[in-house]
């Protein structure tokens, strides 16, 4: 077995580490079984690794919390800016259905005004109507008072005609 020398600047192991050779035994390690001390090397490091994992929990933990706080912070903010735009897009809706509801107001005061138009042009008609019958009936009469009297005149004229005409006498 040969124990990797060290990295290369890429980080990849090449051989075995300066001034060993490839069958030359490694400092610190014995040629015991790897059985021995595998209890004491696993307290030992799960202690060790215990250490670390509060380490490193110590050192990142409060910045995570920091973090986490903050994140929560701006999840809050973003519902509230939510619902802000929630109602800003309402008043939007409103206000243009208010311009449509005004657009509607306006062109029924425009048909309104039209409808006001015909009916005082529909009464001035029918006041033109009724003077035009009255004075249709007055012509009328009149015609007919007219004929009366030529009628009468010609019934007269003949009556004069007949009393003008010579009778013979009577003889008795």
């Amino acid at each position: 077995m040969s124990v990797p020398g060290p990295p290369t600047p890429d980080g990849v192991l090449t051989g075995p580490p300066e001034g060993l050779g490839a069958g030359d035994p490694i400092p610190g390690l014995s040629d015991t079984s790897p059985d021995e001390g595998l209890i004491e090397d696993l307290t030992i490091e799960d202690k060790a690794v215990e250490q670390l994992a509060e380490g490193l929990l110590s050192h990142y933990l409060p910045d995570l919390q920091r973090s986490k706080q903050a994140l929560q912070e701006l999840t809050q903010n973003q519902v509230v800016l939510l619902d802000t735009l929630e109602q800003e897009i309402s008043k939007f809706k409103e206000c243009h259905s208010m311009l449509d509801i005004n657009a509607l107001f306006t062109e029924a005061k425009h048909y309104h005004t039209k409808l006001v138009n015909i009916r005082k042009e529909m009464l001035m008609l029918h006041e033109k109507t009724s003077k035009l019958k009255k004075r249709a009936l007055k012509l009328q009469q009149k015609r007919q008072k007219e004929e009366l009297e030529r009628e009468q005149q010609r019934e007269k004229e003949f009556e004069r005609e007949k009393q003008l005409t010579a009778k013979p006498a009577k003889r008795t």
